[in-house]
């Protein structure tokens, strides 16, 4: 019996995965580490069970049917999309002024010696740490209501963000061109405009095109505190509990997003596309896109009607002189730092829950073969923005952070579920085929041939979708999902400016600190 019994034991050793003891290890450490956060979050599926709570969500929805189709409304539906793609556009074109001399000074590309300027990476990062929906809501307080905020918002906040990726990608950009060209004599900025961006162009436009796209998502929520367009419109509608209008505004911000899409789709397509042999260094499209783009930052700039020259008066720098000044020094009293650090904890809870829910649903929702009706609903998913998803979740389980979590779960779903299905797609298939025709089920194929191949793409694809959770996760507490949202908000309409102070520097060190850490993470798995 021993002898017949060695072969067997020598077979169910090799059967057995090698690493089932470390994966239950982290699991159990993921487990507890994510407990505290779980309690925090508020996470309970009790509400969802309740059926007089049920009852109420679905007359709630029910009353977004039939969407409102009056010629009237829909004529300020028309005015406020095209108020918010002209604050997507203009906020954009500010955006790329900023970025480009900003990236200039603080990438260490085409550099003799390859050094960072600290400054100019400082002033970088407060512009990008700083979310959108807070600078509109500062130049609100200043130039009051309309358009102007929020045009100002995105070209910080997106300024920011353009002229950081702007310096990677050009870092990141084969040196050789640039090197030869300054040991020839030429100055940085020619082997940068000569040797660099040749390469980087098509990079450079791609990226441009899709935050753009990501501008006109933002120009909706700035819109909940007074920043106009399709936002302004909407927390109008949610206030005054007309679901008709509410519907039919989602329906035309999914339609912009949809279109958006498209065009971006489009030039990432054409961009991919060979250059054909041409006297020219391009060609007609290129002209009639940059004539088409010029055209329209000059409609936008005109539907806005904003006074621009009197944003830089000697009577406006006063205000916003005035203005800034009444948040120094900040408050740094012991109670009010410990209610700062609550509102830090209930931050990070909401977006570490929400974006593991997502990441759960999201690969779930990733899986089907059959890909049109789940891409239906990641596209509704993500086409929703966060404040909105956070007005409903809040009717449904009562407003704090929970709500705040599950709002950022339903949208960050939309936008990983897509992510993910693509990643799948691209892993390799030979693994998977091999244990297949070795016997194995469809789901030990998946899990030991098809997932390990995409894990690291969506394990980053995770991360940083958590840095940018961490900064909605602030502003949630806009619309009563608590966290450091819902103090800046309450401590800015009681007009404690020290107080408000505060908490946007704690936003600020917490974007900070999740931005380097999940810069380790991805060093950590490569």
């Amino acid at each position: 019996m021993p002898v017949s019994a060695a072969p067997q034991e020598a077979a169910q050793t090799l059967m057995r995965d090698p690493a089932a003891r470390g994966r239950l290890t982290w699991l159990v450490v993921t487990l507890i580490v994510l407990w505290p956060m779980l309690q925090t979050s508020g996470f309970s599926l009790e509400p969802f069970f309740d059926a007089n709570n049920l009852k109420v969500i679905g007359g709630f929805l029910a009353g977004f049917l039939p969407p409102e189709t009056s010629n009237e409304f829909l004529g300020y539906l028309g005015q406020a999309t095209l108020e918010t793609l002209a604050i997507a556009t203009a906020g954009m074109a500010l955006a790329f002024v900023i970025a480009v001399p900003m990236s200039y000074l603080s990438t260490g590309a085409a550099r003799e010696r390859v050094t960072l300027n600290p400054i100019a990476r400082g002033v970088l990062t407060i512009l990008r740490g700083i979310p959108e929906l807070v600078w509109a809501l500062v130049f609100v307080r200043v130039f009051g209501l309309g358009p102007a905020a929020g045009v100002l918002a995105l070209g910080l906040t997106y300024g920011g963000m353009l002229a950081k990726v702007y310096a990677e990608i050009l870092e990141s950009t084969d040196p050789a061109p640039a090197r030869a060209l300054r040991a020839s004599g030429a100055g940085r900025l020619q082997a940068l405009l000569y040797g660099l961006l040749p390469q980087a162009a098509k990079e450079l436009t791609s990226y441009t095109v899709y935050r753009w796209e990501c501008a006109i998502r933002a120009s909706v929520v700035m819109g909940f505190v007074g920043a106009g367009g399709l936002g302004q419109l909407m927390d109008q509608a949610m206030k005054m509990l007309n679901g008709g209008e509410a519907a039919s505004i989602l329906l035309a911000f999914m339609v912009l997003v949809a279109a958006a899409d498209l065009l971006s789709w489009w030039l990432r397509r054409a961009l991919d596309t060979a250059p054909a042999a041409r006297a020219l260094p391009f060609g007609w499209r290129t002209a009639a896109f940059l004539i088409a783009a010029f055209a329209g930052l000059l409609g936008s700039l005109r539907l806005l009607d904003m006074d621009l020259p009197a944003l830089f008066t000697q009577d406006a720098a006063s205000s916003m002189g005035d203005f800034v000044r009444g948040f120094f020094p900040p408050d740094l009293s012991q109670p009010w730092l410990l209610k700062v650090l609550k509102g830090v904890w209930e931050t990070l809870a909401i977006s570490i829950i929400g974006t593991l829910l997502a990441a759960v649903a999201g690969l779930l929702l990733s899986l089907p073969r059959w890909r049109a009706p789940w891409n239906a609903v990641l596209n509704v998913l993500r086409s929703v923005p966060e404040l909105v998803w956070a007005t409903i979740t809040a009717l449904a389980v009562g407003l704090g952070p929970f709500a705040g979590a599950l709002a950022l779960a339903l949208h960050t779903t939309g936008v990983l579920g897509r992510l993910y299905a693509e990643s799948l797609q691209n892993a390799p298939a030979a693994p998977a085929h091999a244990l297949r025709l070795s016997g194995s089920s469809r789901l030990l194929a998946f899990c030991y041939g098809t997932f390990p191949g995409a894990a690291p793409q969506l394990l980053a694809y995770t991360l940083y979708r958590w840095e940018m959770n961490i900064r909605m996760a602030a502003i949630l507490g806009f619309v009563g999902a608590g966290g450091l949202g819902q103090l800046l908000y309450f401590e800015l309409s009681l007009f404690h400016y020290a107080q408000a102070s505060t908490v946007i520097i704690a936003m600020l060190l917490l974007s900070i600190a999740v931005d380097w850490s999940s810069a380790a993470l991805r060093r950590a798995m490569r």
